[in-house]
């Protein structure tokens, strides 16, 4: 954290104003200041009142022509290198051969050493830096592990975001079984109970772990995997440590028809993914639910509301809306402004490469005006405040996602300079519509710098990315062995990835 004063200053900057009578929301300030000490944010101001808070602090970072707004929140925070580049592509079929063999889940093996998904991990951590996020709830794929997260690799994760400086909520998944495919393509659930017991005996140690380590902004959770693939007794043994604790516990649930409702269905009673959670005692104010598409609500489900908004509601639960994966893969939040109007709180996740959180807002913005067939219905706003103020919510950190005396000292600033951006009226709108979370120049969290200029220091960019596409090429070429229709031989990448256009050797 930084010892004295600083002042913060650009051309504008997205700052919380309380209200005459509580309450309160964003407003835009041109030309502003922000004061911070201490890792915290001490005042906020504009034109010759910011002037003389600059005057006053100890040191001033002058930012120029940027929005300077709160950190982004991200509650699926993507630190895996293959998801989406492999899988996002083909149809049904065809992915299900993605998945594990049922040969494979008898005989599986970790495909990288301990040092590789060390650097996966900072790889994927310092792309979060990079876009902007500010605080994170990372997130891995478990296809290329032998089950599932372990103690060990999430005090790994601990150690690394503590040295880049982002905040983190951090806990090691774990689950009782795993999607499997069968030869004539079926597909199904490997079931493990021992596994699933010493993954979870995991995140409870690491719990104790975190509260050892002493660090402000490492925080444990309970991270049980999807809830179709997670035990009742697992998932009541959650609930119960989640209480006991008064710890986080996030889960996807309601995110996929065939691979968990169906087999909800056939496998849990006839369950809804809600009536799981409910009957097993996750759904509380802790529960911070990954994705919650596939409700009542959905048209492939009931195309009418029968309750379950208000169920998450009443309960305090949150939900993680990732437009942009659920534009990429297919399966779309239906809609929005239902679950606000409901008043289900709704934080933003990226879960998917880029990890960039400014691109899934456009994203969200544009599927909504389709969807209420009105251009004016496009909600920025409100999808603004879900990746601030709504991740903040979901975290109960209401000293986080806003920039307001008292509040963290964590702020992230988009520039606004480039030729390419165009015009800006409204800076918002100008970042919505041509920006990405790659112009982000500027981090800070509890007042430390973490990145200036678009650049990490001591990070040596050059050497990360050609590790982490040596890494990504081995986690391709590990698909081919778990293929449930490879013969004596793995599966050649070619046929599982085939490219856009055929490609021809160089004569």
């Amino acid at each position: 954290m930084s010892g004295g004063s600083q002042a913060i200053r650009a051309t504008h900057a997205l700052v919380w104003e309380e209200g005459q009578v509580g309450g309160g929301g964003f407003v835009e300030l041109r030309d502003a200041t922000v004061l911070v000490s201490g890792g915290e944010v001490i005042d906020v101001a504009s034109g010759r009142e910011g002037d003389a808070l600059a005057g006053a602090a100890e040191s001033t970072i002058d930012l120029g022509e940027s929005l300077l707004m709160p950190g982004l929140i991200d509650l699926e925070g993507l630190v895996d290198i293959d998801h989406l580049q492999l899988d996002s592509w083909w149809s049904d079929a065809h992915a299900a051969r993605l998945e594990w063999s049922e040969t494979y889940a008898l005989n599986l093996r970790e495909v990288l050493t301990e040092a590789e998904r060390s650097t996966l991990r900072r790889y994927g951590l310092v792309q979060l830096v990079l876009h902007g996020i500010t605080s994170a709830m990372p997130i891995s794929s478990e296809v290329h592990g032998a089950w599932a997260e372990t103690h060990d690799d999430l005090l790994d994760t601990a150690r690394t975001a503590s040295e880049l400086g982002i905040r983190v909520f951090l806990g090691p998944s774990y689950r009782s079984g795993v999607h499997v495919t069968r030869v004539d393509g079926s597909r199904a659930i490997h079931w493990d109970e021992r596994r699933g017991e010493t993954g979870f005996a995991e995140a409870v140690r690491f719990l104790d772990t975190v509260s050892a380590l002493g660090d402000p902004l490492v925080t444990g959770v309970l991270v049980p995997c999807r809830v179709e693939t997670v035990s009742d007794e697992l998932l009541q043994r959650t609930a119960e440590v989640s209480a006991e604790r008064d710890v986080l516990v996030r889960v996807h649930a309601a995110q996929g028809l065939g691979d968990e409702l169906d087999i909800l269905q056939r496998e849990r009673g006839g369950v809804t993914p809600l009536e799981l959670l409910e009957r097993v005692g996750l759904l509380t104010q802790r529960l911070i639910l990954a994705h919650g598409v596939y409700l009542d609500v959905h048209p492939q489900v009931h195309g009418e509301d029968r309750g379950d908004l208000a169920r998450l509601a009443a309960a305090g639960a949150h939900i993680v809306h990732c437009p942009l994966t659920n534009a990429r893969y297919a399966f779309l939040l239906e809609r929005l402004s239902q679950y606000l109007e409901a008043g289900v709180g709704v934080a933003l996740g990226t879960d998917s490469f880029p990890p960039d959180l400014i691109r899934a807002i456009d994203t969200g913005v544009q599927l909504s005006k389709a969807q209420h067939n009105d251009l004016g219905a496009g909600m920025l706003a409100e999808y603004v405040e879900a990746a601030t103020l709504g991740g903040a919510a979901a975290l109960r950190r209401p000293d986080l996602g806003r920039l307001s005396p008292g509040a963290q000292a964590d702020m992230v600033a988009f520039s606004l300079s480039d030729l390419r951006m165009g015009v800006v009226d409204d800076p918002i709108r100008a970042l919505t519509l041509a920006g990405t979370a790659r112009d982000a120049h500027f981090s800070m969290v509890a007042g430390r710098v973490i990145m200036r200029d678009g650049r990490i220091a001591d990070l040596d960019t050059e050497a990360l990315r050609a590790e982490g596409q040596r890494i990504f090429e081995k986690l391709r070429a590990a698909y081919g062995e778990r293929d449930p229709l490879a013969g004596a031989e793995p599966t050649p990448e070619s046929e599982l990835f085939p490219p856009v256009f055929p490609r021809r050797a160089a004569s």
